[in-house]
């Protein structure tokens, strides 16, 4: 079978070149806007060029994986790859406006191509386990959901949050996931505050710290706090916390995920990732979806909501915790 033909353009994110030496079914045939020695996959021997421009003239290239130098520059460098006939893979946030990712989702419709974020969150362990608990009705319904997403400040992170979408859109997403892709809880509407507080630079316009209420379409609750305030003592570099509670239990992920545990009325049951269950990055699905092969990703306009809540809260934390129905 034909193997998909991977390029790879931008380097202001998690770029997925090392991925590709373990996917059969892929080859890298292109790198653009990545510098030598920036990556881990300058030896593969890829043709490089400067520009996006030039790389869309490679008509044998199948898909992009963009992660654009400017997020707020990215629906345009995503709308040129899909009117060149590529599929896309790209770095979240995929866009900065909701308006743009419509387009985007009618335009990838009409010209039969793939496009997704760069959406792994649920699909990785522990998390795929805890959303294997919830399906099994371990906990019974789900009533609320409490989230904690705590990354340390670097002063390489962009004070202009156009850069890489800021805190909201950039760390407040994967909250968002847990609670739809999880729990599985549509979330109904959404308010957001955010602060400055504690920045290091001055004046400088990066957000420091965020919190979300939400009002789940279950009538549940939902709450997530967001923050670039961890520090090296911690021993990890995301402090994530993660409990859903319900009618027969709550399930807790602590510790960036190193403690996982189920409780109800017999007690306190562990749950362990499932060694011997080989799972498919999400990047590697999204290469069988390119290549025609059924995939265990969620529908597309599912997976996205995401992005349509978190802008959602951007625009609630614009309007000083404005409820915003998403």
């Amino acid at each position: 079978m034909k193997k998909v033909r991977v390029a790879l353009y931008g380097h202001n994110g998690h770029q997925v070149g090392a991925q590709l030496a373990g996917i059969p079914e892929a080859e890298l045939a292109a790198i653009c806007g990545i510098p030598v020695g920036q990556s881990a996959f300058d030896d593969a021997g890829a043709d490089r060029y400067e520009r996006l421009e030039q790389l869309l003239e490679r008509e044998d290239i199948d898909a992009i994986s963009i992660c654009s130098p400017v997020r707020s520059m990215q629906f345009h460098d995503i709308k040129a790859a899909l009117l060149a006939g590529k599929h896309v893979y790209a770095e979240k946030p995929l866009v900065m406006e909701e308006g743009q990712l419509d387009e985007l989702l009618r335009l990838a419709a009409s010209k039969g191509l793939r496009l997704r974020e760069m959406a792994s969150t649920a699909y990785e362990s522990p998390y795929a386990e805890i959303r294997e608990a919830v399906v099994a009705g371990m906990i019974g319904e789900v009533v609320q959901v409490a989230a904690q997403k705590s990354y340390p400040y670097a002063d390489w992170r962009p004070q202009d949050e156009r850069v890489d979408g800021g805190l909201l859109l950039q760390v407040g997403i994967h909250a968002v996931r847990w609670v739809e892709q999880v729990a599985l809880q549509r979330i109904a509407a959404v308010s957001a505050f955010q602060t400055k507080l504690g920045n290091p630079t001055a004046n400088g316009g990066l957000h420091m710290a965020a919190s979300l209420q939400m009002r789940l379409q279950n009538g549940g609750i939902a709450q997530a706090a967001m923050n670039y305030l961890n520090r090296a003592g911690s021993g990890i570099w995301g402090s994530d916390q993660l409990r859903i509670f319900g009618t027969l239990g709550y399930i807790e992920c602590l510790d960036g995920g190193r403690q996982v545990r189920v409780v109800n009325d017999e007690g306190v049951t562990s749950i362990e990732p499932h060694s011997t269950v080989k799972r498919l990055s999400h990047f590697h699905s999204f290469i069988q979806e390119v290549g025609g092969r059924s995939s265990e990703l969620l529908p597309m306009e599912t997976e996205i909501r995401a992005l349509r809540v978190i802008l959602g809260a951007r625009e609630s934390a614009e309007r000083q915790g404005a409820l915003i129905d998403v």
